[in-house]
Parts: C-alpha cells; sequence; structure tokens
C-alpha cells in the first residue's frame, strides 16, 4: 500500500497523509482519526528510505567489528551489539555493523560508509591510546559516541564507559569483608588502558585495607593457556587461604583451572573474583563484575541523538558503575548460595 492508497482511501491529499505520519498536531482531530483508521485498516507503512532520502540521512549508524586477533567481537561486545540494536529501533535509528580490512588501519572503511551515505555517524568500541578515529570524525563534523573512553584526550567527552576501577575496588573490599587478607590480581600486560584503569581500583582497595604487596600481581595474555601458568606462579605466592581479583572472566578461568587441578575449594580453600560476568561464570559459580551493558547502549544513542546527524551531543563523558554478582568462589563454605549485590 502506498500514500495515494491511504489518501484515496480516506478523501484527503497526500500531503495530509503525510502530516497524520510525520506532524500529526498539523491535522484536525476528526480527520486524523480517519487517516489512521485508514492507514491500521491497509496496513501502510510509511517508506523511511524516502523519508530518510528527503532528510538527507541514513538513518543508521556504523560500528565497527574488531575482528582481528585479540580484542575480536567477544562476549562483552557481542551482548552490548544485541543491546545497541535492539534499543536503536527506540532512538529511531539502526545499527550497520562493519569490519575494517587492516585493524590497525581503520579510517578507509569508515570514509567507505559516509561516502556511500550508508550510516549518518559512528558508534566506536575497543577505543585505545592513539586511535585515529576520533580525530578523523571531529574534523568532519561527523557525529560519534565511544563505548569505552577516549584514553589520551581528555577533551573528547564523546564516550560512555564502566567505571572499571571502582568495580574492582569494590571487590576487593568485598573479599576483605570475607576475611581473605592475602588478595592479588591477575591482570593483562601493562600499557591496556582498560586493565590498568581496573589493576588501579586493586592496588586503591588492598592499600585501603592495609593489604598491598606489589609481589601478589600476576600479567597474562587473554588466553587460557597463558592465563593458567600465570595464576599458578600467582597462586603459589599468595598460598592457600588467599583471593585472587582478575581483570577479566577470561583470566578468572586460568586461575579456576589451577585451583580445581590443586583440589582447592573455591571460597573456602582460595577466593577468585572475575570481570564481565560471561555465562561460564555463572556455570562455575564465579563472584564476577557485570557491566550494565544495556544503560551503555542506551546512553550512547543518547549522546548521538535521537538520529539527528546534527542534534548535538553529551557535553561530558559518561561513566557508569559495574554490578558485583556474589557466588561461591568469594563466600565461605558455609554459603554458597548465589547472591547479587546492586550497583556500586
Amino acid at each position: 500500500m502506498t500514500i495515494n492508497d491511504v489518501a484515496q482511501a480516506a478523501d484527503v491529499s497526500r500531503q495530509t497523509v503525510s502530516n497524520v505520519v510525520n506532524a500529526p498536531e498539523k491535522v484536525a482531530p476528526t480527520t486524523l482519526d480517519r487517516v489512521r483508521r485508514e492507514i491500521d485498516r491497509l496496513g501502510f507503512r510509511p517508506s523511511r528510505a524516502a523519508k530518510n532520502l528527503k532528510q538527507e540521512r541514513a538513518g543508521a549508524w556504523g560500528i565497527e567489528l574488531n575482528s582481528h586477533g585479540f580484542g575480536r567481537l567477544g562476549a562483552v561486545l557481542d551482548t552490548f551489539l544485541v543491546e545497541l540494536t535492539t534499543q536503536s529501533r527506540r532512538h529511531d535509528s539502526y545499527v550497520v555493523p562493519f569490519t575494517a580490512t587492516d585493524g590497525n588501519h581503520p579510517i578507509p572503511a569508515y570514509e567507505d560508509l559516509v561516502a556511500s551515505r550508508i550510516a549518518d555517524g559512528f558508534v566506536l568500541t575497543d577505543t585505545r591510546r592513539d586511535d585515529p578515529r576520533p580525530q578523523w570524525l571531529q574534523e568532519r563534523s561527523i557525529p560519534y559516541a565511544a563505548f569505552g573512553r577516549i584514553w589520551d584526550d581528555p577533551t573528547i567527552t564523546t564516550w560512555v564507559d564502566v567505571d572499571g576501577a571502582a568495580g574492582v575496588a569494590a571487590a576487593v573490599h568485598h573479599l576483605g569483608e570475607q576475611g581473605f587478607e592475602r588478595i592479588g590480581w591477575l591482570g593483562w600486560p601493562e600499557g591496556s588502558p582498560v586493565g590498568d584503569d581496573r589493576r588501579s581500583g586493586w592496588a586503591r582497595a588492598t592499600e585501603e585495607l592495609g593489604l598491598a604487596n606489589p609481589a601478589w600481581v600476576g600479567q597474562s595474555e587473554q588466553r587460557l593457556e597463558l592465563a593458567a601458568p600465570t595464576a599458578a606462579t600467582l597462586i603459589d605466592r599468595i598460598g592457600r587461604g588467599g583471593a585472587i581479583v582478575c581483570a577479566s572472566d577470561a583470566l578468572a578461568l586460568g586461575a579456576w583451572q589451577v585451583l580445581l587441578e590443586r583440589g582447592f575449594r573455591l571460597g573456602a580453600d582460595f577466593g577468585l573474583v572475575g570481570f564481565d560476568d560471561t555465562d561460564i561464570s555463572s556455570a562455575i559459580g564465579l563472584t564476577t563484575l557485570r557491566q550494565p551493558l544495556a544503560a551503555v547502549a542506551d546512553s550512547v544513542l543518547r549522546m548521538l541523538g535521537t538520529g539527528s546527524a546534527t542534534e548535538a551531543a553529551s557535553p561530558a563523558g559518561i561513566l557508569l558503575p559495574p554490578e558485583l554478582v556474589i557466588r561461591a568462589s568469594s563466600t565461605p563454605a558455609g554459603d554458597r548460595t548465589t547472591t547479587e549485590r546492586g550497583t556500586l
């Protein structure tokens, strides 16, 4: 059905039907009701393509999926993409995923989407130091918002991020409340802005509790075959009755494997906390930090605007707290039930 069919059935002009769809306040109530009844009866759906063409916009936001090696789309970004796609409809827009041929030099992929008018702007993920994308987009006045801080440029505030440092600090304090007095850190090699931020929460909280010890630190890449040996060395240093907070659930899984092989009981013989609340954490009873990905997606879309390429972005970055999800791996043997703590 077309706009002409609706106009003929309701005995009004094409412009009146257009006003009913796009500016109902301009239409008399009786006419509005009559046209809407015909729209429902005929099953008419306005042409989004035609509307966007008239407004010179695509009605979509591009999002690059990192498909190259470490950092490629995983559980967190997978869930974020689902949330972003689902919520975009409430913000009168769509999401267009794409990949860059060269992950270290992604700008050509962005140029292609802009030149072809497939996207009005972009949602950035996997933000990092020396990231070329924010400056390139700003120089061309292309709207964007990032899931992740623009780490080396404090003047850029078009981002939404999760406060990893605060989350890890809360995890350390939780372990302290459970009686653990030797609390280590298993993180990524120094230089990862996200990892360094999360480690700072561990350093701050152990200092506050009088438990700081630089020897209780291990560094590993995000792979189980590397995390397990590093975790084993760290567990040897800390000893039975200690605990470890990890930068991710993947690293925690490496520590869990070692503890399982040694016959340690999680929570009773050794405490363990992860980060991200992936599916595996629930399966093994791992206490972890859950990122508020639905709230991140909503905030990113609000920052971009409700589909308008010219709407101003938020004047400041947004930092959201994670949620500490308490399970058996950090609780005494007598309290094996899973509980959840609200946002920090």
